[in-house]
């Protein structure tokens, strides 16, 4: 489905993609939070905090046949994810909730981001709650088609920290406490048993195709290891399997 970025209210923080750009993502299992924060305050880029740390919480959605957690993990080279992101509590009343169709394209992944109306996240939350709301949205005729074959399927939410060299070239993300449970009750949800990551920290580094010439000189700074894998792979994961 091709899909054109709509134009979205930027909130502090979020980032509303135009253009295809490079992330680069580093599992990070043997530093605590504070001092994997030493190491990118030290970069040579001199990266800074634009943003305080928030938790960020996601509700992903998938077909029937796990096509999206399936492509992620053979590395198809044309993917997608969709979810719904908001900030703050986890659940309750979400007064500014994002719908997210993330686009990726062999290296390069881009986001097509949709303001939601206001909703509740609590025990009567599931797949039909979600359409109903969705139909019912100003969202474009192919958005919501899409989203009436999918089923919401896993929680989760992690603590952010943000970054930016100073030259604003590059962007890094810092993610802690993962944690993740499964969203998948036909008639609601209680969103209890969730599985905690206090170990792993994940690093995202962000940035437009141009400085892909200057990305490993920015990179090999970090003694981090390269991954694959997602979050929400890793949520699937371990939530079903």
């Amino acid at each position: 489905m091709d899909v054109s970025a709509q134009s979205t209210p930027v909130e502090q923080g979020y980032t509303a993609l135009r253009s295809y750009r490079y992330e680069r993502k580093f599992l990070v299992d043997e530093l605590l939070p504070s001092q994997a924060e030493a190491l990118i305050k030290l970069h040579p880029r001199l990266f800074y905090a634009p943003y305080p740390p928030r938790f960020v919480n996601n509700l992903y959605f998938d077909t029937p046949d796990m096509e999206n957690y399936y492509d992620n993990v053979n590395g198809a080279a044309h993917r997608r994810k969709v979810r719904v992101r908001w900030y703050g509590a986890p659940f309750g009343e979400l007064n500014s909730p994002v719908l997210e169709i993330k686009v990726k394209d062999g290296p390069v992944g881009t986001k097509h981001s949709y303001p939601l109306p206001p909703f509740c996240i609590g025990q009567r939350f599931c797949s039909g709650y979600f359409r109903n709301l969705v139909m019912n949205s100003g969202l474009p005729e192919n958005v919501r088609r899409e989203l009436g074959s999918l089923d919401v399927v896993l929680f989760n939410r992690y603590h952010r920290h943000y970054y930016a060299s100073r030259d604003g070239l590059f962007r890094l993300t810092l993610d802690a406490e993962m944690a993740f449970c499964k969203a998948n009750g036909a008639f609601g949800n209680t969103f209890i048993h969730q599985q905690v990551n206090y170990h792993d920290l994940v690093v995202e580094l962000k940035y437009e195709i141009a400085q892909e010439p200057h990305a490993n000189r920015v990179a090999s700074f970090f003694p981090f290891r390269v991954t694959r894998n997602s979050k929400y792979v890793q949520g699937i994961e371990r939530v079903y399997f």
